[in-house]
């Protein structure tokens, strides 16, 4: 198993002020890691420099040179605005491969084929020609995750991907990430509120408040002093 990305002592931040600092970990291929902490805990940071839009100010980031030519499939949160985009979801799901186009005004028959192909593995096919607006939460985030795979096919950044959707649709998007997972071996990683389900969905956990309090296998972190009242906690708000 391959590693694609790998930080070593890596701290990200603004300005003078690091949200991250000390951050040892990898995400490999395959790999299904899902992120947890407090508010302000810098878990959107954290997203933003694995994307390479913030630079480590501290430490090394190495990005493997395969993910360098794929790039990374990213999910984020969904706004209002974006839940009534006027487009189909066909058009939805091909400006996923906008970076691959280039300077063409239109998209080649491997880009049209590839996004025929990401919305057949998220059952979407039959919903190509509907207006994406007109679709239910849970049939959205199936079309912006094979936009995703469209960008990227070896790794999906997913920041708090079951905000605003029913309980039947959280659990039909845990079904088909983790079919993704298992199945085809695009590596996860999801930051999520969700934390019952996501520790339950995970075979990796890292939990951060700004430094690392946990980072290894979901089995392992149920059993520690952090797990147990994390989960505890959210599990007393409900």
């Amino acid at each position: 198993m391959s590693t694609l990305i790998t930080c070593s002592h890596v701290d990200f931040g603004y300005e003078d002020h690091d949200a991250v600092t000390d951050l040892t970990m990898e995400v490999e291929e395959g790999d299904y890691l899902c992120v947890v902490g407090a508010n302000g805990a810098g878990k959107s940071t954290l997203v933003k420099g694995l994307l390479g839009l913030l630079r480590p100010t501290g430490g090394s980031l190495e990005v493997a040179d395969d993910l360098k030519r794929t790039g990374i499939g990213y999910l984020p949160q969904q706004t209002a605005a974006q839940k009534d985009f006027p487009a189909s979801v066909r058009e939805v799901v091909l400006s996923g491969a906008l970076s691959r186009r280039g300077r063409r005004f239109f998209y080649s028959r491997e880009e049209k084929a590839m996004a025929d192909s990401a919305m057949e593995r998220l059952g979407i096919r039959q919903l190509a020609g509907r207006c994406y607006r007109e679709l239910s939460g849970g049939q959205q985030q199936r079309a912006l995750i094979a936009r995703a795979l469209c960008a990227a096919g070896k790794l999906l950044i997913l920041d708090e991907p079951v905000t605003g959707l029913d309980p039947q649709a959280i659990q039909d998007f845990y079904g088909f990430i983790r079919r993704l997972n298992r199945e085809e071996k695009v590596a996860i990683v999801m930051v999520s509120h969700d934390v019952a389900n996501a520790v339950g969905q995970a075979r990796k956990i890292l939990h951060l408040q700004q430094k690392t309090l946990f980072y290894g296998s979901a089995r392992d972190y149920k059993e520690t002093r952090q797990g147990r009242e994390f989960l505890g906690g959210e599990e007393a708000d409900k």
